[in-house]
């Protein structure tokens, strides 16, 4: 069996962390046993799959611009690269697709989708394993793993069976309901209903007989180049609640949506994360990334959150109102996590003539570097603070340490690499300073070493 794990999205409901780059799966603030520093929802969910022996069978869907932050938090995984965001029924489809295309597997394997961003227990990924042998089992076309719920609550949807099941037996579905009302939410708990909790377990085939029925693409390939032909819709709309054959396995175990301050907060395993002192105060947590510090004092049920991106100083009720109150706020990312290090932004302005100026402290990791690429819209200076590191810059190589500075040109080709890691300043000046004025001509140093070899050759010839 292979495990599909959804990792794509964004979201402001975890604000200021959360932004379309760093989703909530990505955010470290939970607690590792015998460790200083937390780890994510995503380290966390790859931890637990290493120890049930399911991390080679598992594959991250997720959109292009998350794939640099899941491979600098969990390593060399396999990333599915969703074109754009057309919710999950498209993510999984492509996904099949690429399994079958491109792994090899078989129209008879049975496929599993998980979310990546639910806190549970090491079991949890054990029972999805059997969902595989209930599906030859009830002869059933989809299998669903359905949490035990533990309260009538209206934040999740309900799977209903035919008849009331028997202890933790799995049963045949007779429908669905999206986020009832508490009253609706308790009778149907009274009929054995279980909390939707996005996974599903199919075999190939079946997704590729729907879409060959909907004509749809029926190969990796083509699916990436019609990827806008695939409704946007959900999974379960489009395909599980239209299914006639369908069987839920019940999860009765720790199951967590994480996604508004209070539920994160309970597991955070401590009261601050960074810069940070929370005194005299009653259930209050305090999370800081800034490199100023950040002071609560006497506040009750509070939640007090400072990155770049912004601050946020709130009621914990209130809290899950969150992205209402903050979808107005369109500013660009302020923080990212890469593969090759992380980069804060310090500073933005716009001088009198127009002209932008952007300010950013960029940590490169030990034996990585930046592509060897050129801007054409902006300059930039490079301040060396810690470290040592080679730059190439057009067709020169010298070596940098603390308080060298490089101005790079626009239009000249630059790159910068690092054995030991080495942080620095990094000025862009420019008539518009935007993500997509990058062009890239090789991204491994020993691509770059190979081309300007290449280069000298040609020009002594």
């Amino acid at each position: 069996m292979k495990l599909i794990l959804l990792s794509g999205g964004s979201g402001k409901r975890l604000w200021p962390m959360s932004n379309d780059i760093r989703s909530k799966q990505f955010l470290r603030v939970l607690p590792v046993e015998g460790q200083d520093a937390p780890e994510s929802m995503l380290q966390r969910v790859w931890r637990q799959l290493r120890a049930c022996g399911l991390q080679q069978d598992a594959y991250v869907c997720a959109s292009r611009a998350q794939s640099e932050i899941i491979h600098a938090q969990i390593g060399d995984v396999s990333v599915i690269e969703e074109p754009a965001r057309r919710d999950t029924f498209a993510a999984i489809a492509m996904s099949v697709l690429y399994l079958v295309d491109h792994v090899g597997v078989g129209l008879e394997e049975p496929i599993a989708i998980c979310p990546v961003d639910h806190f549970v227990d090491d079991h949890y990924f054990k029972e999805i394993q059997t969902l595989g042998e209930l599906l030859t089992s009830e002869g059933a076309d989809i299998a669903l793993m359905g949490v035990s719920p533990t309260e009538p609550t209206s934040k999740f949807g309900y799977i209903v069976p035919e008849a009331r099941p028997s202890g933790t037996a799995a049963f045949r579905v007779h429908r669905f309901v999206e986020k009832p009302d508490t009253a609706t939410a308790s009778s149907l708990i009274e009929l054995g209903a279980l909390w939707n909790c996005g996974v599903f377990c199919f075999r190939a085939g079946t997704i590729t007989r729907l879409l060959e029925e909907r004509r749809l693409p029926t190969s990796y390939e083509a699916s990436l180049q019609r990827f806008q032909d695939f409704p946007k819709r959900s999974f379960d709309y489009e395909v599980v609640e239209r299914m006639t054959s369908i069987v839920a396995h019940p999860y009765d175990g720790t199951w967590m949506d994480l996604g508004t301050w209070p539920a994160l907060a309970e597991q955070m395993g401590r009261k601050t994360v960074g810069w940070a002192i929370a005194s005299q105060s009653e259930d209050t947590h305090v999370i800081n990334e800034l490199g100023i510090p950040v002071v609560a004092l006497g506040l009750s049920d509070a939640i007090v959150v400072a990155t770049p991106d912004g601050i946020l100083a709130a009621d914990k009720s209130l809290s899950t109102g969150l992205k209402d109150v903050v979808n107005p706020l369109q500013n660009r990312p302020m923080y990212e996590e890469r593969k090759w290090g992380t980069y804060r932004v310090l500073d933005y302005q716009t001088l009198s003539d127009g002209t932008e100026v952007l300010t950013k402290c960029i940590q490169l990791y030990p034996n990585e570097n930046l592509s060897y690429h050129r801007h054409s819209l902006r300059e930039e200076i490079w301040t060396i603070l810690e470290g040592e590191g080679e730059v190439v810059k057009g067709h020169d190589r010298f070596l940098v340490g603390p308080g060298d500075v490089v101005r790079v040109d626009a239009g000249v080709w630059h790159a910068i690499r690092t054995t030991d890691g080495l942080q620095f300043i990094e000025v862009q000046r420019g008539s518009e300073l935007v993500e997509e004025d990058i062009e890239r001509k090789y991204l491994t140093w020993s691509e770059l070493e190979q081309g300007l070899r290449s280069m000298l050759d040609s020009t002594a010839n």
